[in-house]
């Protein structure tokens, strides 16, 4: 099945070269999962970015399956794109794959993924400071006291990274206790997932926790909706998560909801950023020294609660 949609993807980026376009850059995008809103958001937008310097261009959706994302990177090699982006791809999983995208001279940039030696870098937040921002928000709403429930993604480096910066803030603030973590383990179904551990979790502790920490914010969807299924109102606890976005800022101004703050990842920003760089290296010849200093181009990210909010949300 999967080489099926190899070939389907070669056949879909053959057709980009016709008459006329033979001369158009190719531009190659890979979301390992579109479901994923924050995925969705940077392929979209470095495809919309592309079209508009009238690039040809490709996306495919890896469905959070590791097997095809590494077939869909080979059939990106085979129809010999001309640059590569991938939205939150795997370069320690797919090492093998970046190596032959390296090796075949296509230029690529990853998106909130980590940096490979194969890449030229990659372009996020300072996952880092996100996550530290995040922490020490839920934190002062407990007033530095009290129990938390946690939901991670180990899978993810950039939630990964949220997460230890998690244990650290929590190792010097001893007066807040975890009753219980639930690490997301499957990205295909990444929702069923999210709400069968924290389902379980929040009933085993009901009524003993005052905050919610999530690596991600689709963690926190679903979690809000199973807190608001229970009869939990806004103010019981506080929850807080990372990424920002239209259906997150809607749910922390929702009176109903009880998703209290986010750290607003520009994911369109990245999106656009990685075609620019894209264009100065691989079309422009500026030198990479020259476009980005080290493995890593950052971004800045916000904390977007009630007191901001509609500074955010769209009109």
């Amino acid at each position: 099945m999967l080489r099926k949609l190899a070939v389907l993807a070669l056949a879909a980026l053959a057709s980009l070269a016709m008459p006329g376009a033979a001369h158009a850059f190719k531009l190659g995008i890979i979301a390992f999962q579109m479901s994923a809103e924050t995925h969705a958001r940077v392929a979209n937008s470095a495809a919309e970015a592309a079209k508009k310097l009238g690039w040809q261009v490709q996306v495919l959706n890896s469905e959070g399956s590791l097997p095809k994302h590494a077939e869909q990177i080979e059939a990106m090699i085979q129809a010999k794109v001309d640059g590569l982006i991938l939205a939150m791809g795997k370069p320690i999983e797919a090492d093998a794959q970046f190596e032959a995208v390296k090796k075949a001279g296509i230029p690529l940039i990853t998106a909130v993924a980590g940096t490979s030696p194969h890449s030229l870098f990659d372009i996020q937040v300072n996952d880092y400071v996100a996550g530290a921002n995040t922490t020490m928000y839920l934190l002062s709403k407990m007033a530095y006291r009290g129990e938390i429930l946690t939901a991670r993604f180990e899978q993810n480096v950039a939630s990964r990274i949220r997460g230890k910066i998690l244990d650290v803030i929590l190792s010097e603030n001893p007066a807040v206790k975890v009753l219980g973590s639930h690490a997301m383990a499957r990205t295909a179904s990444w929702r069923d997932d999210v709400r069968n551990g924290m389902q379980a979790l929040i009933l085993q502790n009901k009524g003993k926790f005052q905050g919610i920490w999530a690596s991600w914010d689709g963690q926190a969807w679903v979690i809000d909706d199973i807190l608001r299924e229970q009869g939990m109102k806004k103010g019981d606890i506080f929850m807080v998560s990372v990424d920002g976005g239209q259906e997150s800022y809607r749910r922390i101004k929702d009176p109903a909801s009880l998703f209290t703050a986010t750290v607003a990842i520009p994911f369109e920003t990245i999106g656009a950023k990685a075609v620019e760089a894209m264009d100065q290296i691989a079309v422009k010849k500026t030198p990479k020294d020259k476009v980005v200093n080290g493995p890593y181009m950052w971004v800045d990210a916000v904390l977007v609660d009630g007191s901001n909010v509609d500074q955010y949300l769209a009109k």
